[in-house]
């Protein structure tokens, strides 16, 4: 059966805040190799994959003072579209780049906490101790990785229990956000790994974070589900939090060989032109490795194709969040 490639409507969204939502006017690029050196790519103003031209995102330089944390959350109701494996390796990148992040596990599956070689079930405390505990110390349960300016709030399935739990509490929406209160302003990013769902602990990670991340697989049925989780974010940014924006959206496990992945990479852009990233992450055997490795790609394959894509992700979502709001169109 051939999936419907009939065009899809325009859909006007609302503004988000400060976050540009457009092509910033930027410097020459440069790429990072696996020995830190920084090399023109040459590929400035050529199209993308995106079928526009490319802007130039620079390597950012030092931050000269330290505030408080831009958090975002990585989120799609959609499981399999590479939520997890875009948190770590766009984590580990920001790291690189000289931000210190913190992830967040905020999945009971603790695929993110497995993927930096730390097995959650072994650990005393986790998550789930900040949500129902106020005594609990959240620097307790920060554990440090393999990459350096990189750290983890860990979780396993004693998550869902919590989300049960907090069902009954007043302001329930806000608990994630008071946990990490106390820490915001020893990180430079914080990155919420949620969960495939729009229950309870995605609602916290929406109303604790600054802006969201939409992974997207270039797969037809994982584009459905984007009209209705952007319709989440505006439900959350109208009731709970009046300063989340939505960052862009970013095409995960894209291969350019197949007619449908290009079919529904031109059908997210023609329906949210401002929003997708220019950045796509490309399908590649690396990330499978680097799950099993336990470690990010940047770390485990730093020349490869998936480490380039991941550490531009990192300069296009540094640079949109740095540039002037783009004016109304």
């Amino acid at each position: 059966m051939t999936a419907d490639t009939s065009p899809m409507p325009a859909q006007v969204r609302p503004p988000y805040g400060r976050m540009t939502v457009g092509d910033p006017a930027l410097p020459d690029d440069g790429r990072l190799d696996g020995a830190g050196v920084v090399h023109s790519p040459g590929g400035a103003g050529e199209i993308g994959p995106t079928g526009r031209p490319l802007p130039a995102f620079p390597v950012p330089p030092p931050l000269a003072t330290q505030g408080v944390a831009w958090m975002v959350a990585m989120c799609n109701q959609k499981g399999g579209v590479g939520k997890t494996t875009s948190t770590i390796n766009l984590g580990a990148a920001l790291a690189e780049y000289g931000r210190r992040t913190l992830l967040v596990d905020f999945d009971p599956q603790g695929a993110l906490s497995v993927g930096l070689g730390i097995n959650p079930m072994v650990l005393e405390r986790t998550v789930h101790d900040l949500l129902i505990g106020a005594e609990t110390d959240i620097g307790e349960v920060i554990v440090p990785t393999q990459v350096e300016g990189l750290d983890l709030l860990p979780s396993n399935i004693d998550l869902s229990a919590a989300e049960m739990l907090l069902v009954t509490e007043v302001g329930r929406e806000h608990t994630l956000a008071r946990a990490l209160a106390s820490v915001r302003s020893d990180y430079d990013v914080i990155l919420i790994d949620c969960q495939p769902s729009l229950g309870l602990l995605t609602v916290n990670a929406l109303t604790a974070a600054d802006a969201v991340i939409v992974p997207l697989e270039c797969e037809y049925f994982a584009l459905r589900g984007v009209a209705l989780l952007l319709d989440t974010i505006d439900k959350v940014r109208d009731r709970l939090n009046s300063r989340l924006e939505l960052a862009g959206i970013l095409a995960t496990m894209y291969d350019a060989r197949t007619l449908h992945a290009r079919e529904v990479l031109a059908r997210v852009v023609e329906r949210f032109p401002d929003e997708v990233f220019h950045t796509v992450i490309n399908r590649t055997v690396r990330f499978p490795e680097t799950t099993v490795a336990g470690e990010p790609i940047t770390t485990y394959a730093p020349t490869s194709v998936g480490a380039d894509g991941y550490r531009r992700l990192a300069r296009e979502l540094m640079a949109r969040h740095a540039a002037p709001p783009v004016a109304s169109r």
